[in-house]
């Protein structure tokens, strides 16, 4: 089981299932509908938090409130192994320098305890806030897809790949988020 990570203003813990309700109002908030469309019912949140061999969802933390979701894949194929990561936060707690800190977070557990020398992510291409806290942690974009993902308006947009290299990751210092 995946330990509890703890930064300076972000603790990523393992989800439970009364976490349920809490990311399902998240989910439902104009601001996280627009990246993420309507939220899954209840029931399937609580089970995505039981996650997969291969897919971990955890919960953001802030100040002991539930803030949001991050969750991570992992490709076991040898030859292309890597992770890739996906994160929502409440309107509340966007802007405010807590999603790179997350995503910080997940990568250092990610290139130091499981080994990934690459990571992925890959925002809607319009979400200019998203792209830039990923350049903040050390994502670099790779490239265009083009009519990648299917918005809540049922039609297609581009979105942008991101990589980050486990040199190329910024860390968190001491005393501060990096």
């Amino acid at each position: 089981m995946l330990p509890t990570l703890v930064g300076p203003r972000v603790t990523l813990r393992p989800g439970v299932p009364a976490d349920a309700e809490r990311l399902h109002a998240i989910r439902s908030e104009a601001e996280v509908v627009r990246w993420w469309r309507e939220p899954d019912p209840v029931e399937r949140i609580a089970a995505e938090l039981a996650g997969t061999a291969n897919e971990v969802v955890l919960v953001v933390e802030v100040d002991g409130e539930v803030a949001g979701a991050i969750q991570y894949y992992d490709e076991t194929e040898p030859d292309y192994r890597h992770a890739s990561i996906d994160i929502y936060l409440g309107r509340r707690y966007q802007r405010r320098g807590l999603g790179p800190e997350a995503i910080r977070l997940l990568a250092t557990y990610l290139v130091d305890e499981l080994g990934h020398h690459r990571l992925t992510i890959d925002p809607a291409l319009d979400n200019s806030a998203a792209i830039r806290a990923y350049e903040r942690v050390g994502f670099r974009p790779v490239g265009v897809m083009r009519r990648y993902e299917r918005g809540a308006d049922g039609s297609w947009h581009d979105g942008l790949l991101m990589d980050l290299l486990a040199e190329d990751l910024v860390r968190v210092q001491p005393g501060g988020t990096g």
